[in-house]
């Protein structure tokens, strides 16, 4: 067996143990939310609307998911805690889970194998590497940091 389908194979297993324990904790959550004093709140006619919508068609939303960073964590606690169909819930799981596999095991292990040719061939140009992509990602998380936040007035009036 080649090195992609072997990495592939075991990525896969471990996003849909990921994702599939994700919405299962969605579930118990969202379980014990309906039984607790919020309970009447979740039951409320807009809260029903949006809980059917997504269980009817969160499954494309599930399946793009994994093409994100971050968001898909989000969307499979949320199907879980809305109660979305398994029937619905493990295709998106599947393709999307297999899409994502795919994607890190080829392009992952490219960029991996590059990483470590760089090192092993030019050590000196792979540090710098590094260091740059670290330098770009710390001034990233400053700038946003210091950035002011959004307000709802706008910056040129004065507030008179």
């Amino acid at each position: 067996m080649n090195k992609i389908a072997l990495t592939a194979g075991v990525l896969y297993l471990i996003v849909l143990l990921r994702a599939g324990g994700t919405f299962a904790l969605g579930w118990l959550a969202g379980a014990g939310a309906r039984r607790s004093r919020f309970g009447e709140r979740i039951t409320s006619a807009k809260f029903q609307r949006a809980e059917r919508a997504i269980q009817r068609w969160g499954a494309p939303v599930v399946a793009v998911s994994f093409l994100t960073v971050g968001f898909q964590t989000a969307v499979n606690f949320l199907a879980g805690s809305m109660r979305m169909p398994l029937t619905r819930y493990l295709p998106a799981l599947f393709v999307g889970g297999a899409v994502w596999a795919l994607i890190y095991a080829t392009a992952g292990l490219g960029v991996l194998e590059v990483l470590g040719r760089l090192f092993a061939e030019q050590t000196a140009l792979g540090v710098s590497a590094v260091a740059v992509l670290l330098l770009v990602v710390c001034a990233v998380v400053v700038y946003r940091r210091r950035r002011p936040a959004p307000s709802g007035r706008d910056a040129t009036t004065d507030g008179s």
